[in-house]
């Protein structure tokens, strides 16, 4: 067993998903798999003036695992990544991922108005009946 060292790469799967990721081959006995790291989808956010920005999201986003291993077979096109504007956006997205994850920001009053839920529907209501 022999695994490559890491690179950032794009991958076209079978299923149509275009994914971005550190990615390490791996030779197990008879195939090759693919160990991905923190996979995510980028979206280009577009207005009429074209191409503003991108829109990074996790590629799953029901788990909190983030090394998956993928069958080469799986895979249509996979080509590394040399681009240093979507890596760096990629190191970016996880460093924040990972702060949130460790609940680096509390919630605070500086934040808004922290209410319970008891307090919060009178007002509610209040604001209702007063439109």
């Amino acid at each position: 067993m022999g695994i490559e060292d890491d690179f950032y790469a794009t991958l076209k799967l079978k299923t149509g998903e275009e994914i971005f990721a550190k990615v390490a081959a791996s030779e197990e006995e008879d195939r090759t798999l693919l160990i991905v790291s923190n996979p995510i989808i980028v979206n280009e956010i577009k207005t009429r003036v074209g191409i503003v920005g991108y829109k990074l999201e996790p590629w799953l986003k029901t788990t909190t695992e983030d090394m998956f291993i993928l069958n080469l077979d799986d895979i249509l096109t996979l080509t590394e990544s040399s681009d240093i504007e979507m890596i760096m956006m990629y190191q970016n997205y996880i460093r924040q991922s990972k702060k949130e994850s460790n609940n680096e920001s509390k919630i605070n009053r500086r934040m808004g108005y922290i209410a319970n839920v008891n307090d919060a529907k009178e007002i509610l209501e209040k604001l209702y009946k007063n439109s």
